[in-house]
């Protein structure tokens, strides 16, 4: 195991987070009801976080391009409202489908990015952002049946936002909760978010895990060993779009709508800002780091909404959530910029 080392981010997130938390204590609200709240944003956003893992450790650099996999776990979701699946089985087959497309847009993205190795983060934003438009003309024109769907003049054309309120609205939240006193625990939603370590954990232990490792750290070492570079490659990367995909489907069943269109494009960088506070170097992560730095993150967003309305300066929330997520992924690029010129 190795040491934690505690980074300016973190402390910089955490103190600032304390200081929220005496601030609505001082505001009397309610803290139990944001802790509570806390909880669900954790597992609600980590599965993505989570996701970025398996392309860090290879050497494929921070996720841009993680739209890619959310638009399959956003097609998948459209499946299965289309075919009216309810419950937990419409859930597990969203999934079920996510888990093919994205396997096929993985593979796609895989190959591309081997083609351009050691530019994977400026690849990967364009694809990402380039797959968007795309995407939005396929949301247009997709033969979708279901009413529920589509704008309600001419029948054609997905909304932009779809409500789950009928199919498998918060199935996970709901799932298992656990009641101490005022303190709620939905054990459905964190146990799906613990699997998801546990495989990934497992993953990095199996032989094809840790020649991931050994590829992200030293490649020419790797590839003297006999592992197949490009292929180690594709896997992690293929993994990564998967995770993503059923990351957006945990996120939707939580906030209760499957949005489409333009919104895919903001969900890169706070997850990519997570892992940073976390303690990733943004070359090499950590589950933890993946878990500790999106509490972390987002409790910051769910402490600064209230508290920026009870001192009527709402625009705040805002202003903070983009300096911030911002500012933590210019500050990883500059310290490895920086340790790349000492080496």
């Amino acid at each position: 195991m190795r040491n934690f080392n505690i980074k300016p981010p973190q402390i910089i997130i955490s103190l600032f987070l304390i200081t929220l938390v005496f601030l609505a204590y001082a505001l009397e609200m309610n803290l139990v009801i944001l802790f509570n709240e806390s909880l669900v944003k954790l597992v609600m956003n980590g599965v993505l976080v989570l996701s970025l893992i398996p392309m860090l450790n290879v050497g494929a650099g921070m996720n841009f391009g993680l739209p890619v996999g959310i638009i399959g776990g956003l097609l998948g979701m459209c499946l299965a409202v289309n075919f009216r699946m309810t419950g937990l089985y419409g859930f597990f087959a969203a999934l079920l489908f996510s888990l093919v497309i994205c396997a096929v847009l993985g593979w796609i993205y895989g190959l591309i990015l081997n083609r351009v190795k050691g530019r994977e983060e400026i690849a990967g934003t364009f694809i990402g952002f380039s797959f968007i438009p795309l995407m939005n003309f396929f949301w247009t024109l997709a033969p979708f049946q279901n009413r529920e769907m589509l704008y309600p003049i001419g029948g054609q054309g997905l909304r932009p936002r779809i409500s789950l309120e009928n199919y498998f609205n918060n199935i996970l939240n709901n799932l298992y909760v656990i009641r101490l006193g005022d303190i709620e625990i939905p054990l459905g939603l964190i146990g799906f978010f613990a699997l998801i370590a546990l495989f990934l954990y497992w993953y990095f232990k199996t032989k094809i895990g840790r020649a991931t490792i050994a590829v992200g750290e030293n490649e020419a070492f790797s590839k003297l060993s006999g592992i197949n570079i490009a292929q180690t490659r594709l896997l992690a990367i293929m993994i990564s779009t998967i995770i993503a995909g059923w990351g957006i489907c945990v996120y939707a069943q939580s906030y209760g709508f499957i949005q489409l269109y333009d919104e895919p494009l903001s969900m890169a960088f706070p997850a990519i800002s997570a892992i940073l506070i976390g303690g990733s170097t943004g070359k090499k992560a950590f589950i933890f780091e993946a878990v500790l730095g999106t509490y972390l993150l987002q409790s910051m967003y769910l402490f600064t909404v209230p508290i920026a309305n009870a001192i009527l300066i709402p625009e705040l929330t805002e202003i903070l959530r983009s300096f911030i997520t911002y500012g933590i992924i210019l500050y990883a690029l500059l310290v490895r910029e920086r340790r790349r010129n000492m080496v």
